[in-house]
């Protein structure tokens, strides 16, 4: 297996995956913490304050220029809402040092800079730098303001807020205008610093780079004393003993994180009476988007619900594709989603907003057609291929390969790419219609004009 994950100290890991399918080295590192109405505007400002400077290199201009000598090595951070939490991200991608003329230690140069940025702010009078802080929340305003100007992003996240409200998954990751004028660079440093004691940190090394798992593994195995000297050597150099031995992790306590476990497992949801919601606004298409709950408590349910969303909404074979666009034209799209984080399947149609009722009685035969097991057993392989060669997909790209073991180290679960294969092609025809028949209607979200 090409993954490797240590915890360094209760609440902060290290997680080595090991791919020679790059030239690049790709260094991730995420912050996690419950959502909460209280802190996530500041929350989703902390990145964006921080890569403006740290207490070494005070501005954005001077990190690009570091950066640039690093072999142009590239950096970004933003904001996530995983499930109940709210991630922090940084990343920073930079060549294999295997492509370098010489060895110049850059994989430790930017991890340094990395943390550096992450651990190490800019602070003046007890505070961020002002100018920083007050560039930011304008920037950050104008990102919350602007989720309207995309309508088809804006229902999906009308329908999540109304199908969640009043819960911390119905929170918008990037805050709220009117929490932006009460923050100050002192009350944000101060909450920058309860932050850090707090989340959960998961550290990311993707790229051909030594392990000290593999390297102990070696050792043991060595008879040798050139050859562990030598192994000695590689490990004392190894990207884990680089991290470690980081001043700016050293510094950091271990700590109990405070983060909610994604089970991947439906929450038994009161069922309510269905929740409509229309709202108007200046547009030439209706955007329609209906949020499905399950309480379906059977095992490998993630996997099920997987393999019902690509029957139900996932391509082009799918039953929403093919009988609410393709036959009826009622639809210019027609999908669905599958949140496993939070169990929910969100079916988007954008509209002719003369067609609404039409279309949304058409897209319940299809989710009444599952409940009956009115589909078959060349959908089923047909949802199993599209959904296979998702899974096969993710170790193309390094970001989407963290992005994977992240989101199982969050569920507290772990399963390879090839296990989770195995899991998809073990769902039958029959756990599909069992679990169809807890699926319901939650809330119906519809933008028109």
């Amino acid at each position: 297996m090409n993954y490797n994950k240590k915890e360094i100290k209760q609440g902060i890991n290290i997680h080595n995956i090991k791919t020679n399918k790059f030239k690049t080295n790709l260094y991730a590192v995420f912050l996690a913490v419950p959502l909460n109405r209280e802190n996530v505007t500041k929350n989703a400002l902390l990145p964006a304050v921080l890569r403006r400077g740290t207490s070494n290199i005070n501005s954005q201009d001077l990190i690009s220029k570091k950066l640039e000598e690093m072999y142009g090595a590239s950096f970004d951070c933003g904001v996530e809402k995983t499930g109940d939490n709210q991630i922090i991200k940084f990343y920073l991608e930079t060549i294999n040092e295997a492509f370098l003329p010489e060895k110049e230690e850059l994989d430790k140069k930017c991890l340094e800079l990395l943390f550096d940025i992450i651990l190490n702010p800019l602070v003046e009078n007890n505070g961020f730098k002002p100018e920083y802080v007050e560039s930011e929340k304008k920037k950050l305003k104008q990102i919350i303001e602007g989720k309207i100007d995309n309508k088809r992003t804006y229902s999906f996240e009308r329908c999540i807020e109304e199908m969640f409200k009043n819960e911390p998954y119905g929170l918008y990751k990037y805050g709220y205008v009117e929490d932006l004028e009460k923050i100050t660079p002192q009350n944000l440093y101060e909450h920058y610093k309860e932050f850090i004691k707090k989340c959960k940190i998961d550290i990311f090394v993707s790229g051909n780079l030594d392990d000290n798992i593999e390297l102990n593994e070696q050792k043991q195995q060595s008879n040798d004393t050139e050859t562990e000297k030598s192994l000695n050597q590689m490990q004392a150099n190894s990207i884990c003993k680089i991290i470690e031995s980081n001043k700016h992790i050293q510094e950091l306590a271990p700590r109990k994180p405070e983060y909610i476990v994604n089970k991947e497992k439906s929450e038994i949801i009161p069922k309510r009476e269905e929740n409509t919601v229309e709202e108007k606004m200046q547009v030439g298409q209706g955007n329609l988007v209906i949020g499905l709950s399950s309480n379906s408590q059977m095992e490998n349910e993630k996997y099920v619900m997987s393999v019902y969303n690509a029957i139900l909404g996932g391509g082009a074979n799918s039953k929403l594709f093919q009988n609410v666009r393709e036959k009826n034209s009622l639809a210019y799209t027609a999908g669905s989603t599958f949140r496993r984080q939070k169990n929910t399947i969100f079916i988007r149609c954008g509209i002719e907003i003369g067609n609404y009722q039409k279309a949304l009685d058409t897209i319940k035969e299809q989710i009444e057609d599952m409940k009956n097991g009115n589909f078959t057993e060349e959908d089923m392989e047909n949802a199993k291929k599209l959904i296979v060669s998702s899974i096969k997909g993710i170790s193309s790209e390094q970001d989407t390969e963290i992005t994977y073991y992240y989101g199982q180290e969050l569920s507290d679960s772990f399963s390879t790419l090839d296990e989770y294969i195995e899991k998809i092609n073990n769902v039958n025809k029959q756990n599909v219609e069992e679990l169809a028949k807890e699926i319901w209607v939650n809330t119906v979200y519809f933008l028109r004009d």
